[in-house]
Parts: C-alpha cells; sequence; structure tokens
C-alpha cells in the first residue's frame, strides 16, 4: 500500500501561478494529477513516469509542467497562465506501471486532494 500526501494549492487570480506536489510512502514508477470540478467527472490533467515521458491534457498543454524527482517518489506540477475553469479539487495519483494514460483505472493509489481556486 501506498500512501500520497499533496501539497500546494490555494488561490490565485486568473493569469497568476501555483504548484502542487506530492510524496509518495512507497515506490512508484508513474505519478499524475486529477482534477474534479463541482458537477462535473474527475478527469485527468498530466502524469509523467520514470523514464521523464509526460503526457497532458490538450487543455493544459504549454501552462503546465509535470515532473517526478525519483529519489523521492514525488511529483511537482507548476500550474501556470491559470483560468477559472483549472479551478476544482486537484487528485495525485500513483501507480506501479509506466503508463503515463490519464485514465483513472491506470493508477493504483490516490491521495485526499487539494484546492485550486482561480477567480476572474
Amino acid at each position: 500500500q501506498v500512501t500520497l500526501v499533496e501539497s500546494g494549492g490555494g488561490s490565485v487570480q486568473a493569469g497568476g501561478s501555483l504548484s502542487l506536489s506530492c510524496e509518495a510512502s512507497g515506490f512508484t514508477i508513474s505519478m499524475g494529477w486529477f482534477r474534479q470540478s463541482p458537477g462535473k467527472e474527475r478527469e485527468g490533467v498530466a502524469a509523467v513516469n520514470s523514464y521523464g515521458m509526460p503526457n497532458y491534457a490538450d487543455s493544459v498543454k504549454g501552462r503546465f509542467t509535470i515532473s517526478k524527482v525519483n529519489a523521492k517518489n514525488t511529483v511537482f506540477l507548476q500550474m501556470n497562465s491559470l483560468k477559472p475553469d483549472d479551478t476544482g479539487t486537484y487528485y495525485c495519483a500513483a501507480s506501479r506501471g509506466s503508463s503515463t494514460i490519464l485514465r483513472e483505472t491506470a493508477f493504483n493509489w490516490w491521495g485526499q486532494g487539494t484546492q485550486v481556486t482561480v477567480s476572474s
């Protein structure tokens, strides 16, 4: 069993930046971020594996950067040029597979979520 501890998030105005981090208690290969807004289904945002291969949702390409420090089993998400549509609860996810596909079924462990609010 792997526990994920998220940190970061908060509130920012549109155009601003926020960063998220997530540390896993055990060995992982792929880690990623999903988000859920009120009334919407949870969607994949970005994922990366230990080989440094990232995958981004089209809605965040060019604005978000995901990175992973393998030695610390920690993943970071730098979010720039934030938009109100980026508002939601962001969940960290991890697996011991190498796939970075943005589907919930590709990940085995989940964090509790951290709130990101972007005001216009």
